[in-house]
């Protein structure tokens, strides 16, 4: 195996015995093979689109390829047997979409040829790890070309996450897909250089925009907008039921399944923004937020006592002191050996019963924590509050926004955005969406005129609304540019949600971001330098040195 895609890989290089995620080598490679599928799957598909076919197999394939770049999203999926599920099912649409070609006279394009080694004709599972070490990350000898193929593949699979969250709600962007298709196709396309393939890694950030701007729309059109929540962070004296991951149609569902049922619902770590929208807010027995960060599940999951279910990544693998594996339940992309699956029946819908039932027969929840914290400042709500906070900014009583979006993780080195939390002087406010919150957000950060010091916009997807919140601040103070604006770019990134998030910012032409812990392992030295010379990326240092490096005093 090698992988190197999130930011823990080991050594900062890349991990090829075993993920420091707990992935494997038969994980890793099985989910090499699936990325190639969907490459083979795009060949076919964007060669019918060109020719303008009509067929039915377009939305089948569009949800494949969206799916299968999810699923090897880094802890989403570590059951072996269920990613070759999905590379069989690959296997066959690829087979029915090389009949649509077949049968309207189409020969499949020369320059996808290298992408017939995954029609292998396999029997068993051994054949199918043969196929897949042959098609991983090294398959690249350029490093340079290695990088941006790789960057460009991290990018689509954070994209894809968020694409796939939107069409569970019932929305769509035909040009959406077809970038896909083609990105995908870029990385074997040997013809592509270092040139060809630069603009491409920046048009994936503009598609990144329309991926989170199309998921915004599906979130609150359903929904309602985002508004300022005091979310309890206690327990009550009934059983519960933990729902985690970033789905928000699994929350609608569950929430309407369980009512009446005596069992309360509770978030943990990137499904607390849940409590920010109105819709939930209906549902009497929507309690409260249970732990933090996705990496602090193994004791958290103990303490809870009920089940739980992963509708989208983080997940850490158990190890052999832990007993919640038996009432952890999976769905969407999520996978783990041993934990049951809830599937969409042929009506598209998920039945949470069995989750309702057991959660009847488990003790409520321990309480690790009390209190309260407070959230729910997507650009809606924070727009609402545009006068005042423009007037904070004349006045001088806020002199800073430092946006500290992204992810948070298990080294200690991230201990790093909590300390410069704390030591950011009372004149500025921090912009944060994403898991990365929790190294700040229970801290008593205190307020400026009554706007909270530390501004929660939800999940990783609404790094969104912090760039429509500094478009209409460049718009209120008559700016040309958004790098004119009193804003410090300090983000902690941890997998591919985060990566595709950094390239719509430079895609919007934000510079000067600084990335840390630190620079991810798959860029090569030269497109580092890239990325230096052209937007000031740089990585972080100690909090002292940074405040010196931000001009923040």
């Amino acid at each position: 195996m090698f992988c190197y895609q999130c930011q823990e890989t080991a050594k900062g290089t890349g991990c090829n015995i075993m993920g420091v995620c707990g992935k494997n080598p038969k994980v890793s490679n099985f989910q090499d093979l699936l990325i190639w599928t969907t490459k083979l799957i795009s060949s076919y598909n964007s060669q019918l689109k060109e020719n303008k076919i009509t067929y039915n197999l377009e939305s089948k394939a569009n949800r494949f390829i969206i799916n299968s770049l999810f699923i090897t999203i880094t802890n989403a999926n570590f059951d072996d047997e269920a990613i070759v599920n999905e590379i069989k099912k690959g296997f066959i649409l690829r087979d029915e979409l090389k009949k649509e070609l077949i049968k309207n006279s189409i020969s499949l394009n020369n320059s996808y040829e290298n992408l017939e080694l995954a029609t292998y004709e396999f029997s068993t599972i051994e054949d199918l790890e043969k196929v897949s070490k042959n098609i991983g990350v090294l398959r690249t000898e350029n490093e340079d070309i290695r990088s941006l193929r790789e960057l460009l593949t991290y990018g689509l699979k954070g994209m894809a996450a968020y694409v796939e969250h939107a069409q569970n709600l019932g929305k769509e962007d035909p040009t959406i897909f077809t970038f896909i298709e083609n990105a995908l196709l870029a990385t074997v396309d040997e013809s592509l250089g270092i040139n060809e393939l630069i603009p491409l890694v920046l048009q994936c950030g503009e598609f990144g925009v329309k991926a989170m701007a199309l998921l915004d729309n599906a979130n609150t059109s359903k929904y309602g907008n985002p508004e300022i929540t005091e979310v309890n962070i206690g327990v009550g004296n009934r059983p519960g039921i933990l729902i985690s991951g970033h789905d928000l149609k699994d929350l609608e569902d569950l929430l309407e399944q369980s009512a009446n049922s005596g069992v309360d619902i509770y978030t943990h770590s990137e499904m607390l923004p849940g409590h920010y929208y109105p819709k939930f807010k209906e549902y009497p027995h929507f309690f409260g937020n249970y732990g933090n960060a996705w990496w602090k599940q193994k004791e958290e999951f103990e303490s809870f006592n009920g089940p739980i279910v992963f509708t989208t990544n983080c997940i850490v693998p158990p190890s052999g002191k832990n007993t919640y594996s038996n009432r952890v339940f999976t769905t969407n992309a999520t996978g783990f050996p041993g934990w049951t699956r809830i599937e969409r029946d042929e009506n598209g819908k998920k039945d949470f019963s069995q989750v309702i039932e057991m959660a009847k027969k488990c003790t409520p929840p321990t309480e690790i924590e009390s209190g309260k914290i407070i959230g729910g400042f997507a650009h809606n709500q924070v727009l609402a509050l545009a006068d005042k906070v423009i007037d904070a900014v004349k006045s001088g009583a806020i002199k800073n926004f430092v946006v500290m979006a992204g992810c948070d993780g298990r080294s200690t080195s991230r201990n790093y955005y909590t300390d410069f939390a704390k030591a950011l002087p009372m004149d500025s406010v921090i912009l944060t969406a994403g898991c990365a919150k929790y190294k700040y957000n229970k801290l008593n950060l205190g307020d400026i005129g009554g706007i909270p010091r530390v501004l929660d916009a939800g999940q990783c997807n609404d790094s969104y609304s912090l760039v429509v919140i500094a478009l209409a601040l460049k718009d209120a103070f008559g700016l040309d540019d958004i790098n004119d604006l009193p804003i410090t770019y300090n983000i902690a990134w941890y997998e591919q949600k985060a990566v595709i998030v950094l390239l719509a910012l430079l895609y919007l032409g934000v510079k000067n971001i600084h990335l840390g812990p630190t620079l991810p392992g798959f860029l090569s030295e030269n497109v580092v330098k890239v990325l230096v010379e052209n937007f000031g990326i740089s990585g972080i240092d100690t909090v002292e040195n940074d405040m010196k490096k931000f001009g923040i005093k």
